[in-house]
């Protein structure tokens, strides 16, 4: 499949492009200089991992991905918060690393082979090369977490090795027909598809980047992501495109402030046109998923700014050992937070935590008495 752009679809783009250009350039720019960043490319990771679920056509709560990355789940976390906790990581180590990392040969490579983008087994097998910024000692409950979720995997596996035994595998002729089987038969990938050569794949989507590299940096993004929608290296990981997107945005200089969330824009466009066969509606549809995400990071640096500006009030007279800006830095990062989070990340009582979530004046969202949580909305 030959990806290469001619004049008149560049035409038929350009009033897209330009809005996208716009878009991520003031994005880019707002957060680049406003006190609120560091808070901000935090919370998008959030965001965008479970606008990636979205797009998935899983949903999964915000809330739930904040506890999960926190080590506080209130239940035995399922499959599909394990993907999006996979793709904050993920999201967390592109961000971490060189800007030109993710597309270069050492990189793409770590992250499509070192990484498994379904399963429980991801947290572990990728400890490695991802960066877990809460690791401060291996406590009894997050063990017991890990070994219940590898547990659950082992249990899956099994239910579905016994299903495959009994029902036999009959011989198929037609190839394709066997390899739809596979698919269908293997939703956890335990047996691999011989006729799927990922690597290959990958180098031919790898050509698209080239080609990408000499057009404006939103089509070039938009360009290999339909080069990865179409060509589907990754069984496993169909989720990284969304991210490679970023990266490239990063790597192009056109959003260096923080990782672009392309999931959290494409989320809101819908199904038809990201799927539609012709590849001027899906190009157009990829460019208004940049413009939608770019406003949306704009509003909610609004509100963060505005919420930072009337969380100084509060702690502006306070003594120079208050716990208050910290708190506020954390309320900042998080698109929620509850007391026993506040407590371990300022190493506070319970009520020393209530007290301060109290003393800043953030939002209570649950409207409980108990298990209540706070956030900036």
């Amino acid at each position: 499949m030959r990806y290469e752009i001619d004049s008149p679809l560049l035409v038929s783009l350009l009033p897209t492009i330009v809005e996208a250009e716009d878009g991520l350039a003031r994005l880019d720019e707002r957060a680049a200089r406003a006190a609120v960043a560091e808070g901000f490319a935090e919370r998008r990771h959030f965001f965008d991992a479970v606008g990636a679920l979205w797009v998935a056509g899983e949903l999964i709560h915000v809330e739930d991905l904040v506890l999960h990355d926190a080590h506080m789940d209130t239940r035995t976390p399922s499959h599909e918060l394990t993907i999006a906790h996979s793709i904050l990581r993920v999201r967390r180590r592109i961000w971490t690393a060189a800007p030109d990392w993710a597309l270069g040969p050492s990189g793409l490579s770590a992250l499509a082979g070192g990484i498994e983008g379904e399963g429980a087994a991801l947290e572990i097998k990728s400890a490695r090369f991802l960066v877990d910024e809460d690791v401060d000692g291996a406590t009894d409950s997050l063990l017991s977490a890990e070994l219940a979720e590898i547990d659950a995997i082992l249990e899956r596996s099994q239910r579905l090795l016994d299903s495959h035994n009994r029902l036999g595998a009959p011989e198929l002729s037609n190839t394709s027909d066997r390899a739809r089987e596979k698919r269908n038969d293997d939703p956890l990938g335990l047996f691999d598809d011989e006729e799927w050569d990922e690597p290959a794949r990958l180098r031919a989507w790898r050509k698209t980047v080239v080609i990408a590299d000499g057009l404006p940096a939103t089509l070039g993004a938009a360009l290999i992501f339909d080069a990865w929608e179409r060509i589907e290296p990754l069984r496993r990981q169909h989720w990284l495109g969304g991210l490679l997107v970023a990266g490239y945005l990063r790597a192009r200089g056109k959003v260096t402030s923080h990782l672009f969330a392309f999931y959290a824009g494409l989320k809101t466009i819908r199904h038809e046109r990201r799927r539609a066969r012709d590849r001027l509606t899906r190009l157009q549809a990829f460019l208004e998923a940049m413009v939608e995400s770019a406003a949306a990071g704009l509003k909610e640096m609004d509100r963060l700014s505005l919420a930072r500006t009337q969380m100084e009030i509060r702690f502006r007279d306070r003594r120079s050992n208050s716990s208050l800006p910290q708190l506020a830095d954390f309320v900042l990062s998080r698109p929620m937070v509850s007391s026993a989070m506040v407590a371990r990340e300022l190493r506070v009582t319970s009520r020393g935590a209530l007290n301060l979530l109290n003393d800043i004046g953030i939002r209570e969202i649950t409207g409980r008495g108990r298990y209540r949580a706070w956030g900036i909305i």
